[in-house]
């Protein structure tokens, strides 16, 4: 099975580079986040004929998420238990089993700055992200969690850790809640990158920090003992974030030793 995730930034404005990535790339699952487009208006046609079906959770202009896969949809479930809002609930996460992989897309919150009310409410949704895949990973062995977190985990996934000392993305709270979902038993999928020694998944469009190549690693695949244990090869996807009209992240393309429509863990529970 091969699973990726992309942070697309507008799955309209994106749409022909979608298309021609999933028809070139061939992923089995796909998590895309800040889809910005309503459930209604999300493009199943056009990734049908690519084989894909589609479940999409979207608000609208702003953040939106979604799971495409060619192996099987089942079980899906629109955010979390608790799951805190900014006041309501945002459109952040979906989770869906396919072909026996329990996945999870998430987008979450960018936090602003470090005395922005934003930034306390990316922790406390990171902390219910946490409770509710403790639950989750009580019921399902096979379980991997994408998306873009909008955390580094360390100082070797920022090209420069001064000009981030007084930012979001790197602080130790931020971190710690990262280390909390490692601490349920999942892995932090590394892919290998594809310029330089760091893999890098996101570039500002500003000031040619792409084509300098510096970077962040804050779109991340987190799996489950189970998934973790057949991964075969992870890479960022530079190519991606080439060209005109590009996402300013690229995807993460995970390949693994699972088959799809073989138990791969027990069936999910959460509700």
């Amino acid at each position: 099975m091969r699973l990726a995730t992309w942070n697309v930034n507008s799955v309209k404005a994106r749409l022909p580079r979608l298309l021609d990535w999933l028809a070139g790339t061939g992923p089995d699952v796909v998590c895309l986040q800040e889809t910005k487009c309503p459930d209604g208006a999300f493009p199943v046609a056009e990734v049908g004929e690519l084989g894909y079906t589609v479940a999409s959770h979207s608000d609208g202009r702003w953040n939106g998420v979604a799971i495409l896969s060619r192996v099987g949809l089942a079980d899906v479930t629109v955010g979390f238990p608790d799951e805190p809002g900014f006041p309501e609930p945002e459109a952040r996460a979906i989770s869906a089993t396919c072909g026996g992989l329990r996945v999870w897309s998430v987008y979450v919150p960018n936090g602003r700055t470090r005395d922005d009310p934003h930034y306390a409410y990316k922790l406390a949704w990171l902390a219910s992200l946490r409770d509710a895949l403790a639950t989750e990973l009580s019921s399902t062995t096979a379980l991997a969690v994408c998306g873009d977190f909008n955390v580094a985990p360390t100082d070797d996934d920022v090209w420069n850790p001064a000009v981030f000392a007084t930012s979001t993305h790197v602080t130790p709270a931020e971190r710690a809640a990262l280390a909390a979902l490692r601490d349920l038993g999942l892995t932090d999928v590394v892919p290998t990158p594809m310029k330089g020694p760091h893999p890098f998944t996101y570039w500002d469009y500003r000031a040619g920090m792409f084509h300098q190549n510096k970077g962040m690693r804050i779109d991340l695949v987190y799996a489950s003992a189970a998934v973790a244990g057949a991964v075969r090869s992870a890479y960022v996807d530079r190519e991606a974030r080439k060209g005109k009209g590009p996402s300013d992240h690229a995807p993460i393309v995970v390949d693994t030793d699972l088959v799809p429509g073989q138990p791969q863990g027990r069936r999910s529970s959460l509700t």
